[in-house]
């Protein structure tokens, strides 16, 4: 039992640890973007679901030594996967569809040996099963998940805070090969036992083995799937919103993961804690609640509340789910069968999700709508004749949240005059003040502005939401204002700093998703009233910045978000000293780190100090008369500061002993958290 115990363990810790270790590695790759972690968790889906059809597959057509024999190939083939580390040749070199080219990446990096860490636990209770028949399997699957928590838990607290990357590649293959040695220890010892191939016998307690085992209906196996599926699809619909409106960071990836599996550790290790009745009212009072979220919840709403309330609303509801799986699983001897639904669909959520939505839906409406589909579930499941009470109240609360979701998409939509979503998240373009002198359009991406504009044509050049005229960036385009400049931007928004150019000068646009930059020319006008020169380079801003030789600008600017997020490789030691590679000597560097959720001011001042150069940080108050926002630049320069434009208004940078430098190989944005 013990080496089957451990074999198990090890190998889900695996299986979860590599999740946010490789996804934190190409993420600067692909813009810093919320949606690399949904799409390598629709990889990492499929591969389960590749993983659970081969054991099935397995057990159910090959002898054991066969199956033996095939899975010790497989396990030492992925010795030429080792250590993980993906390669540079999958950078973008522009604006590629990132999809696939994850999805490629991932599979050439650690495709092989996730694949088998997915096999193992299904393989390994067959092969228990096998070898002790009297012994019911489904404790080592609770033990699995348990595994996975732990796996997944130790990444933020343990292992990212402490450990390089490269580190971690290098000890998580260790741990691997550990694995391989087990797995195949564990494979030869079960070569003995039934022989499901060769055999229609089932596994089980001596009850089961005396009684029938029906094979499950198809009504039965649908279920399932859609049980799984509605569990997934919330999942990443929640990870989606958090991630896109507070951070792209691996506690964000973590905490709805681990919730997710720790409900299949409730629900199968501890079948009295799922109790229907209970539940039916607790899934009521969710979708009451989610009913008021969609109502009266927007982005200045606390980030701490807002991880509560929708990390305990996916409890409840996989909760419901995976208990209701739980009420249904059949018996050992439909053990793998049982598990291939489980992981199908899990892989359907992912593709849903990872694929459908960014596709098909202009909006991030992916959430609304897989609680609907949750509410339809809670009623196919209901008993209605035991509990027509609670069954009623149930009925109501479905219909509330039904309701409130095709409600809250309706008008989301009515309100936009455009909506465009992408790979690099949701767009769209609102009208304010209509008809009034005060009338202006704002780009918006999930829930944060990314620019503003008057409509007006005598107030469209005015300088507004972060960048007013007191503003650290107007104040450092003031203090160079000798001769026509040359302003490196990265990150284009509504191209609200075209509005400071003047004849003579080049501002050249960093931007990587090309959706930004049509809007920008289709509903905005900075860029088309520019007095300046406009070049617009499409791609990640860091990565092309690499390709290019020095552009000599005076000035400098790091303005991209993915939603309210900062892109870590935007702002690390590389980042900066490739920023000033592109700078004159005397040039400035301007970093918006203007942020409701992260303090970025002890950061920018580590690395400044690292790199031997002057920083300083100016920060202007709001004016919503005038439509300036709250904003905090970071000013850096090989020089000290001397224009008093300057001088008069910047402030040092806050130091903190505990926050080390942030390189390609290290960040901890978890530390940096208000």
């Amino acid at each position: 039992m013990s080496l089957y115990a451990i074999t198990i363990f090890l190998s889900a810790f695996l299986l979860f640890q590599i999740q946010p270790m490789i996804a934190k590695m190409i993420l600067p790759w692909f813009g810093g973007s919320a949606a690399v972690w949904i799409t390598a968790m629709l990889f990492f889906q499929t591969a389960l679901l590749g993983g659970y059809l081969y054991a099935h597959w397995s057990v159910r057509s090959l002898r054991p030594k066969a199956q033996t024999a095939t899975h010790v190939v497989l396990l030492l083939a992925t010795l030429f996967f080792l250590p993980v580390w993906p390669s540079t040749a999958w950078k973008p070199i522009g604006n590629e569809e990132p999809i696939l080219r994850i999805l490629g990446l991932l599979a050439c990096s650690v495709g092989l040996p996730y694949f088998l860490l997915s096999t193992t636990s299904p393989l390994i209770q067959a092969w228990y099963s096998r070898r002790f028949q009297a012994a019911l399997p489904y404790r080592l699957f609770a033990l699995s998940n348990l595994a996975s928590l732990l796996g997944l838990l130790a990444y933020p607290f343990l292992v990212e805070p402490n450990i390089t990357l490269r580190q971690q590649s290098y000890l998580w293959s260790g741990a691997y090969a550990v694995f391989m040695a087990l797995c195949i220890l564990a494979a030869f010892r079960s070569r003995g036992g039934a022989d499901y191939a060769a055999a229609d016998s089932a596994t089980g307690d001596a009850a089961e083995t005396a009684a029938p085992c029906p094979a499950p209906t198809w009504r039965e196996q649908l279920l399932w799937v859609l049980l799984a599926c509605c569990a997934s699809t919330l999942l990443l619909a929640v990870t989606n919103h958090l991630t896109q409106n507070v951070a792209a960071i691996p506690f964000l990836w973590i905490l709805p993961l681990s919730l997710y599996l720790l409900t299949f550790i409730l629900t199968f290790d501890c079948e009295r804690l799922y109790n229907r009745k209970v539940f039916a009212w607790l899934l009521s009072l969710t979708f009451g609640g989610m009913t008021y979220v969609f109502w009266y919840w927007d982005s200045r709403v606390d980030f701490r509340l807002v991880i509560a309330v929708f990390s305990a609303g996916l409890f409840v509801c996989c909760m419901f789910c995976h208990g209701e799986l739980m009420k249904r699983k059949p018996s050992p001897r439909h053990l793998t069968s049982f598990y291939l639904m489980l992981s199908a669909g899990g892989a359907l959520g992912g593709l849903l999700v990872g694929i459908v939505a960014p596709n098909v839906l202009p909006g991030y409406f992916e959430l609304p709508i897989a609680l609907i589909a949750c509410a339809i579930l809670s009623l196919v499941t209901a008993d209605y004749r035991a509990r027509r009470f609670s069954a009623a109240v149930g009925l109501a609360a479905a219909i509330c949240i039904a309701f409130s979701g095709i409600r809250y998409i309706k008008s989301y939509c009515e309100t936009c005059l455009i909506m465009s979503r992408n790979f690099y998240g949701s767009l769209r373009v609102i009208e304010y003040d209509r008809d009034t002198e005060d009338e202006a359009r704002a780009l918006i991406h999930g829930t944060v502005i990314h620019g503003k504009q008057f409509t007006d044509p005598d107030r469209r050049r005015e300088h507004i939401t972060y960048y007013g005229p007191q503003s650290g960036i107007s104040l450092a385009l003031q203090s160079l204002r000798k001769s026509p400049l040359k302003v490196g931007v990265v990150g284009l928004g509504a191209g609200s700093l075209a509005s400071f150019a003047e004849p003579g000068d080049v501002f050249r646009f960093y931007e990587i998703n090309p959706e930004v930059e049509k809007l920008a020319r289709s509903k905005f006008t900075y860029l088309n009233d520019c007095r300046g020169k406009v070049e617009t380079v499409f791609g990640d801003g860091r990565l092309a910045l690499e390709r290019e030789p020095s552009q000599q600008f005076d000035l400098l600017v790091a303005d991209a978000f993915s939603g309210d997020a900062i892109p870590v490789h935007l702002i690390d030691l590389q980042a900066i000293q490739l920023y000033f590679r592109h700078l004159k000597p005397d040039g400035i560097l301007a970093l918006n780190i203007t942020n409701t959720h992260l303090n970025m001011c002890p950061v920018v001042d580590k690395l400044a100090r690292a790199l031997g150069k002057y920083a300083v940080v100016v920060v202007n108050p709001d004016d919503e008369d005038r439509e300036i926002y709250y904003a905090r630049w970071a000013l850096l320069s090989s020089g000290p500061f001397r224009s008093p434009l300057i001088t008069r208004v910047a402030a040092p940078l806050e130091s903190r002993s505990d926050i080390r430098v942030w390189t390609d190989d290290y960040s901890n944005l978890f530390q940096i958290l208000k």
